[in-house]
């Protein structure tokens, strides 16, 4: 496992924060706001600060929303209010955060189905892939392409408005994040590309393209079609129905 130093930097913050539910007026804040351009604001979270070189899966999503930003810093600040001492390490304050936020929630379940649907935890020895989050985390590793979270104009952004691709401020981070968390799975001796990748819908789907052209990933490394996992995508289950059955061919191809 692996965390960013940036963490250091924001904990005497996190430590500070009120002990109760925490608000957008006390995480939407300058002192943890990272960049801007436009109507977009992005702000550190320890949401995507771990990574595990030991993954066989990697589920990438657009951007930690707001539940997600929220519960990773109320797990963060309660790991560093009630334990003073040092035997609770940054490492583990972090694993604790990402456990608990990563796509908490109807998002978490909704993937769990489709991915039930798909049979990948066949080949993984699962019997669910809710172990995947409960039981055998050492095989996968969750991220966001925008590694930290996005919001424009207050709000959680979705991929659009402005385009992701479109915006060279967010494309250029996007490929440079997900690019380096890749190089981090190297450098831990894991290796990403014997990882498969399930971009969660059409704008990480994008990324991933570029990455593919880059020659970074392999475009049979990726599970095309995916779709985004949250309730308001209305269009989840016809999508993933329309999808279904190139995307089993894919995972039979990628664990043949």
């Amino acid at each position: 496992m692996l965390y960013a130093a940036a963490f250091s930097a924001y904990k005497p913050y996190i430590r500070q924060l009120p002990s109760r539910p925490l608000t957008k007026a006390d995480l939407l804040h300058e002192r943890f706001l990272l960049a801007e351009s436009g109507p977009v604001s992005m702000y550190y979270a320890p949401h995507n600060e771990i990574v595990n070189p030991y993954a066989q899966i990697l589920i990438a999503g657009l951007t930690p929303g707001w539940s997600q930003m929220k519960l990773a810093f109320e797990t963060a600040r309660d790991c560093l209010q009630q334990n003073q001492g040092p035997e609770l390490r940054d490492e583990d304050i972090l694993q604790q955060a990402k456990e608990a936020a990563r796509f908490a929630g109807p998002m978490r379940n909704n993937i769990i189905r489709m991915l039930d649907t798909l049979d990948l935890p066949a080949p993984l020895g699962l019997s669910s892939a809710q172990l995947l989050f409960e039981g055998s985390q050492q095989l996968l590793h969750t991220t966001s392409v925008l590694r930290y979270p996005v919001f424009a104009r207050g709000h959680n952004y979705t991929g659009s408005r402005p385009d992701l691709l479109s915006s060279d401020f967010l494309r250029d981070f996007a490929v440079n994040s997900i690019q380096g968390e890749l190089g981090s799975l190297d450098a831990c001796g894991g290796g990403f590309r014997r990882v498969l990748v399930i971009p969660l819908g059409k704008a990480v789907e994008g990324i991933c393209r570029v990455l593919v052209q880059k020659g970074i990933l392999r475009e049979e490394q990726c599970l095309w079609g995916f779709p985004h996992p949250s309730g308001a995508n209305g269009h989840r289950v016809r999508q993933f129905n329309e999808q279904r059955g190139s995307m089993r061919e894919i995972i039979r191809a990628y664990f043949r």
